[in-house]
């Protein structure tokens, strides 16, 4: 990595040359689901009312960072997202500014199919659909994004040990079927109950050597960029499917991410132990020129990796429930 640098204005970059031009926005910290990785079965303690970002706060910082920062991907998270109110409009409203960012949601596809028609309309590109398990007994997902054009559908998977980490090739074939794109991730420091353990985890590794027993996989020889995920063409091409080895092949390096959290929180990384306020200084009545300045004095303080293989590391205060993934 580079040595730190001088401040930039006009985009998010950090002392080592980063620069941040994908945004993932928390529209809540609320979920209809229960996964273990995320939060524990009884809930956590929702943010009341005041504290949320209003649909009108969200559009507004969402503004600033593509018109004044140089974002040029906008991806809704939560939680759940669908289960916000306020949701198509306001993906109608960040379709709407200039220049007009790319905009995706990832969801748990519960309730998607009875959206994913009104979310096209309002601007939505694609979705990423959360999906850990085939089997009936444990989870049931309907999603009808594809038939709606919110294409390439991802679908994106947690392997538990013990749980579902013998489904890796059952989802794939499944993901094949469909023309999904399939995404592994490797389980991550999130949980709000602190459960993690990397002993435990199902390792990029692991996937790999479980997927390679069924389908013949080859190094995707495409440019890789800032994506999180490093690719494989399955037998041959052209489907790919992916792993994102946050924990064992980290790409902090290549990072081009910066987190709005519901509450109106910047996050310069999903595993940072501290926040930013904008949601403060907005309600203060700050001009977009100097929630910009606070945003990219956020971005600037970003430390050179996610620090999970220090001893010392810290887990985040807040389940991903509440940071959005």
């Amino acid at each position: 990595m580079s040595a730190p640098r001088t401040t930039t204005d006009g985009v998010l970059a950090d002392r080592y040359g980063r620069v941040a031009r994908d945004l993932r926005v928390s529209l809540t910290d609320k979920c209809n689901l229960r996964c273990t990785y995320c939060m524990p079965a009884e809930g956590l303690p929702w943010l009341s009312g005041p504290q949320l970002l209003t649909d009108d706060e969200i559009v507004r910082l969402v503004g600033v960072a593509v018109t004044r920062l140089g974002i040029t991907e906008v991806r809704f998270t939560g939680g759940e997202p669908l289960i916000r109110p306020g949701l198509p409009g306001i993906v109608a409203a960040v379709a709407a500014l200039t220049p007009r960012p790319r905009i995706s949601l990832t969801t748990n596809g519960i309730g998607l199919a009875r959206m994913a028609s009104a979310l096209r309309d309002a601007g939505l590109d694609r979705v990423n659909v959360s999906l850990d398990t085939l089997d009936r007994d444990r989870f049931t997902a309907l999603t009808g994004a594809a038939e709606a054009g919110l294409t390439p559908v991802k679908v994106n998977s947690v392997l538990m040990r013990g749980t579902n980490d013998d489904e890796a090739p059952a989802l794939l074939r499944f993901a094949l079927a469909h023309g999904y794109e399939l995404r592994f991730i490797e389980q991550m420091p999130l949980d709000a109950q602190h459960g993690w353990d990397r002993s435990t985890m199902v390792t990029a590794d692991e996937i790999l050597a479980s997927l390679k027993a069924a389908f013949a996989l080859t190094p995707d020889p495409s440019e890789r960029g800032a994506a999180p995920a490093e690719t494989w063409l399955v037998d041959g091409g052209p489907a790919r499917v992916g792993v994102i080895a946050s924990v064992t092949r980290p790409f902090c390096g290549d990072c081009d991410r910066t987190r709005l959290t519901a509450d109106g929180q910047v996050r310069n990384c999903l595993f940072a132990t501290e926040e930013s306020d904008l949601r403060g200084a907005l309600r203060d009545g700050a001009d977009d020129e100097e929630l910009a300045r606070r945003w990219r004095a956020a971005m600037w303080a970003k430390r050179a990796g996610h620090g999970i293989d220090d001893p010392t590391f810290l887990q985040p205060a807040r389940s991903m429930s509440a940071i959005g993934g």
